[in-house]
């Protein structure tokens, strides 16, 4: 293979890597309140086109099957907001014997009660090609589900949640009615355009990450932090890898839609609920920082890991095809395919 083909197959990843290295050189520009303008053409531009992306590009009947998949989302809703933080607060309790700042343990404990953002899962989902539909709908019901439980302002989610997600969703779909036969003959880079939107939310994401004055802290707790953090994101990917596929009949689409939302925390709906929880507490930029380092640790990790699992599901995917198609097959069923 060439260089040149090598650097089209690979864009991505290249792509990770510049807007990285321009974050660090220029964190001014993508901050909030800077000339990008995030809180404006990240929060509802970028996400809205992810979505009318979504709706333009997924056939009704997928998004209908994915509604009903009721085994699936809750699968995922348990995972995300009662099995991971129960195995969490049972790691705490072994760490608040250690020297780790207990504010630091307190905000750790919180990020594992986040749900699933309503952009990232969704695109690394249609990035490696699996189930899009459930994908979008368990990141918008887990954030719609913990904020209306929550002290969030429950309208401030709601109308966020539905001229973000559901608006452009629906437009995109009346927008597939009327060109369906133009999509499936021209086939446009639905995946592209959605991969290209996710360099600009790790671009903006590690803005603000370089130019945030609270992650400078003790050295040796925030490292532990950052160490915690980072093998529990590989410990969650395994475990959401794991669980799904281990004789419970979810098909490899169902798979990679459950590994990325059952392993992703949203930073949109979780630092309001830190600033509300936490409200008048004097350490709450130390309880921030566990959310503010998995939030760019996620987004990266994922977007890495996004060619080993396509490539996993592909094969996966050819051998379910292959028994299905021997005589007198019965392990088989079509929610496999």
């Amino acid at each position: 293979m060439g260089l040149l083909a090598r650097l089209r197959k690979e864009w991505f990843i290249i792509g990770i890597v510049l807007v990285i290295l321009s974050a660090k050189l220029l964190p001014g520009v993508g901050v909030k309140g800077g000339p990008l303008r995030p809180e404006v053409t990240i929060t509802y531009i970028a996400v809205s086109l992810i979505f009318f992306n979504s709706g333009l590009s997924l056939k009704t009947e997928e998004l209908r099957n994915a509604l009903f998949h009721v085994r699936l989302h809750l699968f995922v809703q348990s995972f995300t907001l009662v099995f991971f933080p129960l195995v969490v607060w049972l790691l705490l309790q072994v760490l608040a014997l250690t020297a780790i700042d207990q504010w630091l343990l307190k905000g750790l404990q919180t990020v594992s009660c986040m749900p699933p953002p309503v952009s990232s899962a969704v695109i690394l989902t249609k990035a490696v090609g699996g189930n899009e539909a459930a994908a979008i709908f368990n990141s918008a019901f887990g954030s719609f589900l913990l904020g209306s439980s929550s002290s969030v302002p429950f309208t401030s989610i709601f109308s966020q949640l539905f001229m973000t997600v559901v608006v452009p969703l629906i437009l995109g779909q009346v927008c597939r009615g009327f060109l369906k036969e133009s999509l499936e003959r021209r086939k446009p880079p639905f995946g592209a355009i959605s991969s290209a939107v996710l360099l600009m939310i790790i671009y903006t994401t590690f803005c603000d990450t370089f130019s945030n004055p609270n992650i400078e802290l003790d050295p040796t707790s925030l490292l532990l932090v950052v160490i915690i953090s980072q093998y529990s994101r590989p410990d969650r990917n395994l475990l959401g890898f794991w669980l799904p596929t281990s004789g419970s009949g979810f098909s490899p689409a169902d798979t990679v839609a459950i590994i990325f939302c059952s392993t992703h925390k949203s930073l949109t709906l979780g630092i309001p609920m830190l600033k509300i929880v936490f409200e008048g507490y004097q350490h709450l930029s130390l309880i921030s920082v566990p959310l503010l380092i998995y939030h760019p640790a996620q987004i990266l990790l994922g977007s890495v890991l996004v060619p080993t699992i396509r490539s996993w599901m592909t094969s996966r995917q050819k051998v379910t095809r292959s028994l299905w198609r021997l005589p007198g097959c019965w392990l088989c069923s079509s929610s496999d395919l």
